[in-house]
């Protein structure tokens, strides 16, 4: 499964990077979109809410970063990490959820500093659960939430997600908060 995972996580980063590298072809881009073009990193962390017929329902902390490029003004996506855990889903047992998710996110033009967006990821994930057999399967996120430019290449990222791990037996699905800041370049 680890090669699995390699080969899925090289996949997305190559689909992602060859969407960009055709995308920041400055002849085939009006000039006042390429400005708004451009590299980000973003760190994120919240709260995450199990729903799990498996076993208990809990929260915990969640946590993630990735990278990602703006396309224009409206368009970005990005390759992200993301573990929540430690649940407790049984007496004496503990789970932890980890994704690695390719976004796209579509932000609703304002005239303010504050930002609109949703957005839809897929990828892979996994549920790790003490003294058990790792699971693992395809994954997918539903986003919204508001930028806020703190300045012209920073912004805070308050948002919700929706995350599910299918899996065989039950599916762990998460209902999250999370903040973060967006660092673009």
């Amino acid at each position: 499964m680890k090669a699995y995972r390699k080969f899925l996580l090289a996949g997305t980063m190559m689909a992602l990077a060859g969407g960009l590298a055709q995308a920041a072809d400055p002849e085939t881009v009006p000039a006042d979109t390429y400005e708004a073009m451009g590299l980000y990193l973003r760190a994120d962390a919240g709260w995450s809410f199990l729903e799990w017929a498996g076993g208990d329902d809990d929260s915990a902390f969640a946590v993630g970063g990735g990278v990602g490029y703006r396309f224009n003004d409206n368009m970005r996506a990005d390759v992200r990490l993301d573990y929540a855990g430690e649940y407790k889903v049984a007496p004496g047992a503990d789970m932890s959820v980890s994704t690695v998710l390719g976004n796209l996110y579509f932000d609703i033009p304002t005239d303010t500093a504050f930002t609109p967006y949703v957005g839809a990821g897929l990828g892979y994930g996994w549920a790790s659960i003490d003294n058990a057999k790792d699971k693992d399967g395809l994954a997918f996120g539903l986003m919204a939430g508001v930028g806020v430019d703190l300045t012209n290449s920073v912004a805070v990222d308050v948002g919700y997600r929706f995350r599910d791990v299918m899996m065989s037996g039950s599916d762990p699905t998460e209902h999250q908060i999370l903040t973060g800041l967006r660092f673009e370049f």
